[in-house]
């Protein structure tokens, strides 16, 4: 089955997009979004994309490891220093919110709303923000782990997108677990560098997102999509398309059931590691 893109994106004014959370992925995510829009300006597009960053951190010593922030940058908040670096440099003008996501930032009026945060509360957060009465077209979600991570692109069901068997399901419908806050936080410790390094495989951040970007780019470019995100593995150097069928959308649902069953059991069994890699989410630790 393919999806193809709505042609209200391609009117008559900017595609809004709005970027939470810059740190590991959504840094990575945020560089690569110029590219795009200088493609889309020359394709014809009458105005690429008017982003937007959300973001209340502040860039520490650890970030200076793994994600593209300097010493001197420390104290900044992570999203004004990305917007101020790309429209120094593109020439654009780019929006940064120094906050955490909530309702007041209007998320809602977004035509793709690119989600990297690792908490369970925060996805549930966009999760209700998307939803209901808001106009966001797409949800773009990217989440890791140690040495993997998977990006899901879906369209949210509110009154842009209605109730239909071919709309793209997001993230949380797939995998429900990630906006479950009964299930608590990750609440370990901020790590030293050094420690960051050896929790995290490199480039796990460089190579999700990436992807992610290949997968919009597509999208603008060809018009359609057979497949609507993947899984990725930087250990074993192998990605897993998660293809645009009811099917496989039935059989994640169906494992995610499973799961919850096993973990409201008395029994534990122990998932192979094969099975793990298909159908677990990560992203709910720390970038």
């Amino acid at each position: 089955m393919k999806h193809t893109i709505p042609a209200h994106l391609f009117q008559r004014r900017a595609i809004r997009v709005v970027v939470i959370g810059c740190g590991g992925n959504g840094s990575v995510m945020v560089m690569g979004l110029p590219y795009i829009h200088q493609a889309l300006l020359l394709a014809g597009h009458p105005g690429g994309l008017d982003v937007t960053l959300i973001d209340g951190d502040a860039v520490s010593p650890t970030n200076c490891v793994r994600q593209p922030f300097s010493q001197s940058e420390i104290g900044l908040c992570k999203s004004v220093v990305l917007a101020s670096r790309i429209n120094l440099f593109w020439g654009l003008q780019w929006k940064a919110i120094q906050e955490h996501v909530s309702k007041a930032q209007k998320v809602e009026e977004a035509d793709i709303v690119i989600s990297c945060v690792d908490t369970r509360s925060a996805r549930s957060d966009i999760d209700k923000l998307v939803g209901g009465k808001a106009s966001v077209t797409y949800w773009l979600d990217l989440g890791n782990g140690a040495d993997g991570g998977q990006f899901v692109l879906g369209q949210p069901w509110n009154r842009r997108n209605l109730r239909r068997a071919e709309r793209l399901r997001t993230a949380s419908e797939l995998f429900p677990e990630i906006t479950d806050t009964t299930r608590g936080e990750d609440d370990a410790p901020s790590c030293s560098a050094l420690e960051a390094l050896e929790r995290q495989e490199p480039f796990v951040n460089q190579t999700l997102a990436t992807h992610a970007l290949a997968l919009l780019s597509r999208l603008f470019r060809r018009g359609e999509l057979d497949v609507h995100g993947a899984f990725v593995s930087v250990a074993h150097q192998r990605v897993q398309p998660l293809d645009i069928d009811q099917a496989t959308w039935r059989k994640a649902r169906k494992r995610q059931i499973i799961r919850e069953n096993m973990r409201n059991s008395s029994v534990h069994a122990e998932w192979p590691s094969t099975y793990l890699h298909k159908s677990a989410y990560f992203g709910l630790g720390p970038v």
